[in-house]
Parts: C-alpha cells; sequence; structure tokens
C-alpha cells in the first residue's frame, strides 16, 4: 500500500493549491465509547483544521481556491443554507486571497444574524438570499449572480453546493492520505470509517483514497441530506471523475449511504442527534453540531448498541460545523 500511497501523494501535487488547513489533524481515540463498547472507537477532528472556525471543508477549499487562482479569478460565488459551513469557509478563503465572495445562501433572509451567517459578514462576503429550501433554486439563483457579475467584467470562478466537484473532491482524497498515515503512527488498521454525507464530496474524496489505495476497510456515509440511493448515485458519480482524473477507477459496490439519521430532512434537528451531541460533549468534552455531525455520531451510537460494529477498530470522522451550535431558530 505505501507505494500506492506515494503514488497518490505524488500526483495530487500536480493539482494547483493553496495551503489553508492546518494539518494533519489529530486523530485520537474515543475512551468512554470504547472501553463501554469493547468497539475501538477513534476520532478524526476535521473540526480542528484551524482556517475559519475550522472544519472539513477548507480540505476541499485548498484545490478549490488553487484553481482559481491559477484562472485569475477575482471574485467567487457559491451557495448553501443560511448557516452554510463552506460558505463561511468560502468567504475566509476568499477574503484572505484577495477574491470578493458572493454567497447565495438558502432559506430566506433571517430576523437576526446569527452563527455562521454571523462570521460571513465579518470575513466581508456580499449575501444573496433566496426564500426557498430547494437547493436547485440555491444553484439557480448562483448562476444568475454569476452571469451578473460577468456583464460586469467580473471573472468569477463558482463553486457547486458544498464545493462537490472533482477538484474539491482531490480534498478529501488528499485526508484520506493522512488517515492511512494515522493508522500507521497509532499503530493499528481501521476497518471502518464513518462520516456524516450531505452533498457527497468527502464521501467521495474518501472512496477514491479506498480504491486507489487497496485499502480494505469500509466507508460508511450517513446522509444528513437526501434519500440514500440519490445520495449513493451523486456519491459514486463524483468518484468516478475524481479517480478518472487520478488515473484510477472505482466500483459501485464501494459507496454505502445509510439513510435512516435524516429524520424530518436537512437541518431539521433529532432527539438521537441531540442525545448523541450530549454524550460526545460530557462524556469527552467534543462537540457537534445538529446539521452533521450529530446525525453522523446518532448513527455510531445506534451501530454501538446493536452490536453491528463488533469487534472492528472504527474511524468516526469529525468534520465540523459547531458555529451552528450559535446559530438561532426561526
Amino acid at each position: 500500500m505505501k507505494e500506492k500511497l506515494f503514488y497518490l501523494e505524488e500526483k495530487l501535487k500536480t493539482f494547483p493549491q493553496r495551503s489553508l488547513s492546518l494539518v494533519p489533524t489529530p486523530c485520537h481515540r474515543i475512551n468512554y465509547l470504547s472501553d463501554r463498547y469493547g468497539v475501538e472507537v477513534y476520532c478524526k477532528r476535521d473540526d480542528l483544521t484551524g482556517f475559519g472556525f475550522g472544519g472539513n471543508k477548507s480540505r476541499k477549499l485548498e484545490f478549490l481556491i488553487g484553481e482559481a487562482l491559477e484562472h485569475g479569478s477575482d471574485a467567487i460565488v457559491t451557495s448553501g443554507g443560511v448557516q452554510s459551513n463552506f460558505c463561511r469557509l468560502t468567504a475566509a478563503a476568499g477574503a484572505v486571497t484577495g477574491m470578493s465572495v458572493h454567497l447565495v445562501l438558502g432559506g430566506g433572509r433571517p430576523a437576526q444574524a446569527t452563527g455562521n451567517l454571523i462570521l460571513d459578514e465579518m470575513l466581508g462576503a456580499e449575501i444573496h438570499f433566496v426564500d426557498s429550501s430547494d437547493w436547485n433554486d440555491w444553484e439557480a439563483e448562483s448562476v444568475k449572480v454569476t452571469a451578473e457579475l460577468e456583464m460586469k467584467g467580473r471573472k468569477v470562478f463558482r463553486i457547486p453546493i458544498g464545493g462537490s466537484v472533482p477538484v474539491g473532491v482531490a480534498g478529501y482524497v488528499s485526508a484520506f492520505i493522512e488517515i492511512m498515515k494515522d493508522q500507521e503512527r497509532l499503530g493499528l488498521s481501521f476497518d471502518h470509517i464513518i462520516h456524516a454525507s450531505g452533498s457527497g464530496g468527502t464521501q467521495a474524496g474518501l472512496v477514491v483514497g479506498k480504491a486507489l489505495t487497496g485499502w480494505d476497510g469500509r466507508i460508511s456515509g450517513i446522509s444528513v441530506s437526501m434519500d440514500g440511493e440519490t445520495l449513493e448515485h451523486l456519491v459514486f458519480a463524483l468518484a468516478v471523475q475524481t479517480a478518472g482524473l487520478l488515473g484510477g477507477s472505482i466500483s459501485r459496490e464501494s459507496v454505502v449511504v445509510a439513510d435512516h439519521y435524516i429524520g424530518e430532512g436537512y437541518a431539521i434537528k433529532t432527539v438521537a442527534a441531540e442525545k448523541a451531541m450530549e454524550v460526545f460533549a460530557r462524556k469527552e468534552g467534543i462537540f457537534l453540531d445538529n446539521v452533521y455531525t450529530g446525525k453522523a455520531a446518532s448513527a455510531l451510537l445506534d451501530w454501538l448498541e446493536k452490536g453491528v460494529l463488533w469487534g472492528q477498530k472504527v474511524l468516526f470522522l469529525h468534520t465540523g460545523g459547531q458555529a451552528e451550535l450559535f446559530a438561532k431558530d426561526e
């Protein structure tokens, strides 16, 4: 595997990049869960990437911003929910690289800025609100804003929701390499990686890393956004395109999504997620969020309770998003 890891790492170096994240992020044992359930549970702390309030999206943005700068772009447009972590990090990335950032935020203008929205404004992003919860409407408005800026002579780099395009996905192929190095440092081999899956980019990157290195573990994406079949199709398509850029291929069977933990929908709280957030906070001092990591952790706790993970060494990927804890429900 070492030769394949080295080849993949060298291949990724050929992509334009702008360093943003403080990596490698910590990877450590979750003592409470490990001791209680007799399953070795570890946590990869991508909430501690150290840029723009942290979170996994900075890994994607290193490649996306690298491409934008190579193209000579002077403006970035992207979209997401009002409390989007990706939009917050895009605003930070644009600010530090001298590009103006336009955020199309869905869900309507709130009466008061809270959570990520406060940070978006602090970072100087221009915000365009869309009174809709439909991701397609957000993207349509993003295209419209891009066209308006281009009419004014701006050179725009438009990024789809969550940065989930092959160039962005490369950021999590790089993260997978880092996880393999964590294994070596810890003197173990993970059997299973569990993480929140929303727009599909993080999972696609991990799947590509698995395929191109020959790692034989399992990757389970916990859907927080859509039904499992739809998300699996999206992840697979992204993984195929990204693997093509890196000279490899993907099997459909490697894409596994569990969709039993969404609750009523994207960004809607669940009792199970709130319980998982309480366990992580009170037993480990780790804060999760309601939108992503809380729901992924609720799946982890459910599987531990049911004995599904017995005998495995499990890695829970903490993708960040804690700014949501300071958001005010409308």
